[in-house]
């Protein structure tokens, strides 16, 4: 059996998509490979969004160009955004590369990785270079990313409810990666969460590049409710499903709907991942994000009224052209002030043909990179002193599986997305349970499970 293997930089979109391509692999009698030494198919499935995962994946493929010389029939891809992207460039600058498949086709792969692996396999010395390039448009490529392979005791799963956005941030180079803002139907969505839940999974993350937009083009409003709120209550209703999650919304997103949503589905958890990217109103104009600051705030203390205890977390962009050091304490002073539960702090990279890699005052690395660390160090103490509340109580977590750092450790999330490890067996792993909180380190959480019955904390 051919082997293929699989490696994704980037969002859990991008995860997502990886596991469709795998899934069509799979179907054909593809098998996965440990290591990308033994396959016979090695695809990199790419970001664009910071310069820095575009140069890793190149600088990967590269590296790649060991095992080409030696195996000349392996198949070599890219795909996704930074192949949408840059096209047929990829192929002139890497000659073993053979395949670059953009972010509207990953439901084709398959078909061109057979086509090439025939062609290699019969060693067509009359085309040497048959390689593949499809980064075009597609109607209805949003319906496409809905198979699973769900593995035993599989806890969790992505729902893609949408492709593209339509929001044209300025330091943003998705709209032109992923395309139009384009939504699937309900109930192909929860067709889809419904086998899922009846395989086993109990926690379902819809996802969007901008996921409260969700059909915003496609369907109507009813009884005040937007489509995303439709949705949710829609997917809600899925009998077995324990968790419902969503990522990432916008602030623009957040009507009274979705924050009555929040207060009244049970199954929806306490967590809301809410990019900031700035906390000066000057360079939010600049960014094209089209709220305040103070908007920001007053949106936070909503979702927080609609359910205490909600764990809050957020993105953030340092040193954006023209960034000076008043806006950065503003930035500063509202993350400090809204003590996120964890954030993601980024330094600004130019995207080519965005509006903002052309904008007047660069700001200098090195201040970039202070201002990186200067605020994450505020990051981590509002998100140590959070972990350090729950210990000594009693937490409800989703056992996901081995630890990512301690294969003789199982963790599982808490509702608010905290990670818990813990001692225990397979048994564990795919069922919700409590948890005594013994210790907190670092962003994780350690404990014991409970035997004996009460109400937990829900966190």
């Amino acid at each position: 059996m051919p082997k293929f293997f699989i490696k994704t930089y980037g969002c859990q979109m991008n995860e997502r998509d990886s596991e469709q391509v795998a899934h069509s692999l799979l179907a054909r009698g593809y098998e996965r490979a440990a290591h990308e030494s033994e396959a016979d198919v090695v695809l990199l499935n790419t970001c664009s969004v910071r310069d820095m995962a575009e140069q890793k994946a190149i600088g990967k493929m590269g590296m790649l160009g060991q095992i080409a010389k030696r195996r000349p029939e392996v198949v070599f891809g890219f795909l996704g955004c930074m192949a949408q992207a840059r096209g047929n460039a990829l192929l002139a600058g890497l000659p073993h590369v053979d395949l670059v498949v953009g972010t509207q086709k990953f439901h084709r792969v398959a078909d061109y990785v057979e086509e090439l692996r025939e062609k290699k396999l019969a060693r067509r010395m009359d085309d040497p270079r048959f390689s593949i390039c499809d980064i075009g448009e597609e109607t209805g490529s949003e319906e496409t990313i809905r198979d699973h392979e769900v593995k035993r005791q599989q806890a969790t799963a992505f729902v893609s409810i949408m492709q593209g956005c339509n929001m044209h941030c300025t330091f943003c180079i998705v709209p032109q990666t992923r395309g139009a803002e384009r939504s699937r139907s309900i109930e192909e969505i929860v067709r889809e969460a419904g086998e899922l839940v009846a395989r086993g999974v109990k926690e379902i993350t819809l996802l969007g590049q901008i996921v409260n937009l969700f059909g915003r083009h496609e369907m109507a409003k009813a009884n005040g409710r937007s489509p995303f709120v439709q949705l949710l209550e829609a997917v809600h209703e899925i009998d077995g499903l324990e968790r419902l999650r969503f990522t990432s919304p916008h602030p623009i997103g957040f009507r009274d709907d979705l924050i009555q949503a929040l207060a009244e589905l049970p199954k929806l958890a306490e967590h809301v991942h809410l990019p900031l990217q700035s906390g000066s109103d000057r360079i939010l104009k600049a960014m094209h994000r089209p709220y305040t600051a103070g908007k920001y705030r007053n949106l936070v203390e909503r979702i927080r009224g609609a359910r205490p205890g909600i764990a809050l977390t957020t993105d953030v962009i340092v040193g954006f052209p023209g960034e000076d050091e008043g806006d950065y304490r503003q930035t500063r002073d509202l993350v400090e002030e809204i003590q996120f539960d964890n954030a993601f702090i980024f330094r600004y990279s130019p995207r080519r043909d965005t509006p903002a890699a052309t904008m007047a005052g660069p700001v200098d690395e090195r201040v970039k990179e202070q201002r990186n660390q200067d605020l994450l160090s505020v990051v981590d103490a509002s998100a140590h002193r959070a972990n350090e509340r729950l210990v000594g109580r009693r937490v409800e977590i989703l056992c996901e599986g081995p630890s990512r750092t301690n294969a003789a450790r199982l963790m599982g999330r808490t509702r608010t997305n905290k990670i818990v490890v813990f001692e225990g067996n397979q048994e564990h792993i795919g069922e919700i349970f409590e948890i005594n909180v013994e210790q907190a380190n670092g962003f994780s959480l350690y404990g014991t499970p409970v035997v004996q019955t009460s109400s937990p904390t829900y966190a």
